[in-house]
């Protein structure tokens, strides 16, 4: 579900994580850009394309689509929803909902859904330079209210 990151692509760009052999998805370059450390940043070829290996048990975050490079979860500023279970780490990274947070909100009856949904919808997300996967959340965000709601 990719509601605030305008693509021009067409389909999508999956390939194999050269690591665990998911497939990964195209990332937008700015995403690493704003994402990685500095030594990490250092390495990035902005001539080539990357892709997100979503995988919670590989520790690579970030691979060249027709290359070698590989940048793992210790390279980023940010911890990585997909491959970080703790409660701290952003399901939302525009509008910092954490696991903890939504799951506060759920036990006092609010909506973060919906609230995440009025901010996207006035254009005050960017997914792109904020969430390491580089597209929108809404998608995380429902599947761990529906997660949280079925425990």
């Amino acid at each position: 579900m990719d509601c605030c990151v305008p693509t021009n692509r067409k389909g999508t760009n999956k390939t194999n994580c050269p690591n665990c052999g998911q497939n990964g998805r195209h990332v937008p370059l700015i995403t690493l850009k704003s994402l990685l450390k500095s030594a990490a940043l250092a390495t990035l070829d902005p001539e080539c394309d990357y892709a997100f290996c979503p995988n919670p048990s590989c520790v690579t975050v970030y691979f060249e689509l027709e290359g070698s490079l590989a940048f793992a979860v210790g390279d980023l500023k940010v911890p990585v929803f997909q491959k970080d279970s703790g409660l701290d780490v952003p399901v939302c990274y525009c509008f910092d909902w954490t696991r903890e947070r939504i799951v506060q909100a759920l036990r006092q009856g609010k909506d973060s859904l919906q609230e995440i949904k009025t901010h996207v919808q006035a254009g005050r997300c960017g997914c792109e330079v904020n969430n390491p996967q580089g597209a929108c959340c809404m998608g995380n965000v429902a599947a761990f209210i529906r997660q949280v709601n079925g425990m």
